[in-house]
């Protein structure tokens, strides 16, 4: 792919630019903001704007033509979104940000076979999510290969590249104009000494320094300053505001030819490493075949639920593919139909569809995935809610099916997303019009992950369940450590519930190993379900999603940092499913009474719980007379969303099941049905077989107070 590099000519723009071509991509221009003509400096919260007099030998040390405009606005929009949720693109005049914005169109004017930017950021959400906001704007990837990267290691790598880079501005604690003009290698031990004393970001992510890149493998000519000149802002004992006035400068030739190739962090880290290990050696089990067209489906209508502040909405899908034929009804206006009944329900709420935090999609084949998500990506602007979308087995004609989750916000700054849409050697971008994850009213929602090389964003060739399976419980991990970064982040996470996709059945024995060894890691004893689907997005094997409580209290106060809830959690199992008189089962049926049964389990966080109840083929057999566990009774009261897994072949069991929450809940006054998804198998770490499975998300309203 052909790149422009974004220049402020430091360390950090011009490394990543080392790892653009590492990865194959070519780089054919520069492109850098600048102050206004007799301003050597301003205070960007977006841009570095010191060294700006030496920006044109960078450029002719790289021999690349550069594009400079002026910085005309200022941060208007200084929050962690960039923005707004119900559009796509729209533009804030008089933002710093929209200088960016006219910057990379005069350069896609300019060069309009670009189609990638090349972006040094590492930690700042705040500069990569606007750098991603305009490239989305314009159609353009962009590349952030540092991004999250351990500052430590990476500042070795740098130095150890042959990346010399010299400080041209200090603003933290330990750093004086004493160490201006001197070279990253040089004051290596000091940085990682200061992190050590306060804390300090050896990268310099906090402000605390600024550079100049002087040269790299990249560079055809080595920069030597000639001339330069010490300005103190301010001098004062926490720490001194210094920078480096380029007075002068030359390049210098060079010699020979030098290899470009830089360290790149090896793709799996420990535990992920430990998982492939487990798993490879893991026969797999198993393949089952696919089921015949659902039979007995019981036509469902959209509805939704409210507790508290969290609202439901279940069974979205079109009811004109009834009433009409398929072929004089479009994908499109299937999809649509859809967003246009969860936007009904959402209003009788009061609330729009930004206000989703989290969509399961259900496709009845993978080859409309491109075009669903065509028409999903309309539907939504800045940090969209996260998602599972894979193909099940819809009964016929029915194309697309989605639930949702939404919450009512009383402040913008409650509702916090992870959206990064950088390729990295972190984790995926996203495939799709979602957020990795999104945390809001104390739930947090990841995304379902797949086994994506990051860098490359391709599944592993040739294919392995193992990797893949390790690969996406990395994600899973990273997608949450980096979350808790966010502002009002900083909790300590507490999981509740995983479900885990399946391509095959044959796969199965490699997921458990996978999350045995996960789940031993992080010490987590939560429900888990292993759901084998029709197809996975890009032909994955295995899809990781999370729901995971923030831990703190939901009355916590804002000045409390130490206000935190401990999960509940609650399992058992009814064998031989007892008769609601107490009584056992026919003599009959006895034999078949260990196979005649119901597991659950229960997390429960705050005011917040998770459920998952099993069933077995003999268990809904014997469904008539059950006595059901106070527990479930009340999770079924509380219920916000639920999902009712079944076997394709096996509607008339999910029925039955169906039937006996209407029962449960037949005194509120407020029944939704839920969202039935058609499998191919289920299985826990107990069972590989179960006939049904519920999954329910529930939201106790007196826990609240």
């Amino acid at each position: 792919m052909k790149v422009v590099g974004l220049l402020s000519g430091g360390k950090d723009s011009c490394y990543n630019l080392l790892h653009c071509a590492q990865n194959g991509h070519q780089l054919v221009a520069l492109a850098s903001l600048r102050p206004a003509p007799g301003k050597e400096e301003l205070d960007s919260y977006m841009y570095q704007t010191v060294g700006q007099d030496a920006i044109e030998y960078v450029a002719r040390a790289l021999g690349l033509p550069l594009i400079r405009q002026v910085i005309m606005g200022s941060a208007l929009n200084q929050g962690s979104e960039y923005g707004h949720r119900q559009q796509t693109s729209q533009r804030l005049d008089g933002d710093e940000t929209e200088d960016l914005y006219d910057l990379l169109l005069a350069v896609k004017t300019r060069f309009p076979d670009v189609e990638g930017v090349s972006v040094g950021a590492i930690l700042s959400n705040y500069q990569r999510v606007r750098v991603e906001h305009v490239c989305r704007r314009l159609g353009l990837t962009s590349f952030a290969y540092l991004w999250q990267r351990d500052q430590g290691e990476l500042l070795s790598e740098m130095i150890n590249a042959g990346l010399d880079a010299v400080l041209i501005k200090v603003a933290g604690i330990g750093l004086a104009t004493k160490h201006l003009g001197q070279s990253l290698a040089t004051l290596q031990p000091t940085l990682v000494h200061l992190n050590t004393l306060y804390g300090s970001h050896v990268c310099g992510e906090g402000g605390e320094y600024e550079t100049l890149t002087l040269d790299t493998t990249l560079f055809k000519s080595r920069i030597s300053l000639t001339e330069t000149e010490v300005v103190v802002h301010s001098d004062n004992d926490f720490a001194t505001v210094a920078y480096l006035r380029i007075k002068n400068a030359e390049l210098q030739s060079k010699e020979g030819v030098t290899d470009t190739k830089v360290a790149v962090p090896p793709l799996l880290d420990d535990l992920a490493a430990e998982i492939l290990e487990t798993c490879s050696s893991v026969q797999p089990g198993l393949e089952t075949p696919a089921p015949q067209a659902t039979k007995g489906h019981r036509l469902q209508s959209v509805a939704s639920r409210k507790i508290g502040r969290w609202i439901g909405v279940s069974v979205a899908q079109s009811t004109a593919l009834h009433e009409t034929s398929s072929n004089e009804y479009s994908l499109e206006d299937e999809i649509r139909s859809c967003f246009e009944l969860v936007r009904e329900q959402l209003a009788k709420h009061g609330l729009e569809l930004h206000h989703i935090s989290h969509i399961n999609l259900f496709i009845s084949s993978m080859d409309l995935f491109a075009s669903v998500n065509a028409v999903y990506t309309t539907m939504f602007g800045t940090s969209p809610p996260t998602r599972a979308c894979v193909a099940v087995d819809l009964p016929s004609p029915i194309r697309v099916r989605m639930d949702c989750i939404a919450f009512v916000e009383n402040e913008p700054n409650e509702r916090q997303a992870l959206h990064v849409q950088s390729v990295s050697y972190w984790a995926p971008a996203n495939i799709g019009p979602y957020s990795q994850a999104i945390s809001v009213g104390n739930q947090v929602f990841v995304s379902g992950q797949i086994g994506l090389i990051p860098s490359t964003m391709q599944l592993p060739h040739p294919q392995s369940a193992a990797l893949e399976s390790a690969l996406a419980l990395q994600h899973v991990d990273r997608i949450v450590a980096a979350i808790k970064m966010n502002p009002g982040g900083g909790w300590p996470g507490i999981p509740q519930c995983a479900i885990i996709w399946l391509a095959s059945t044959g796969i199965l024995p490699v997921a458990k190993a996978a999350w045995s060894t996960y789940a031993k890691a992080h010490q987590w004893d939560i429900p888990v379900i292993y759901v084998t689907c029709k197809a996975i997005p890009k032909g994955g094997l295995i899809e990781v999603q999370l729901m995971m409580h923030t831990g703190r209290s939901e009355t916590r106060d804002d000045d409390d940092q130490d206000d935190l809830v401990l999960p509940i959690s609650k399992k058992g199992r009814v064998s031989g499913v007892l008769l609601s008189s107490g009584a056992h089962l026919p003599a009959a049926e006895r034999a078949s009474e260990q196979s005649a049964e119901f597991d659950w389990q229960i997390v429960t966080t705050g005011a917040n719980s998770v459920g998952l109840i099993t069933f077995s083929t003999a268990a809904l057999l014997n469904s008539r007379d059950w006595t059901w566990p106070p527990e479930l009774a009340t999770l079924v009261s509380n219920r916000v969303s639920v999902r009712l897994f079944h076997r394709g072949t096996n509607a008339d069991a999910a029925s039955r099941v169906m039937s006996l929450l209407e029962k449960i809940a037949q005194e509120l006054p407020d029944v939704s049905p839920v969202t039935q998804v058609p499998i191919r198998n289920l299985a826990t770490s107990e069972l590989d077989d179960w006939e049904v499975a519920l999954l329910i998300f529930a939201h106790n309203t007196k826990e609240e107070a």
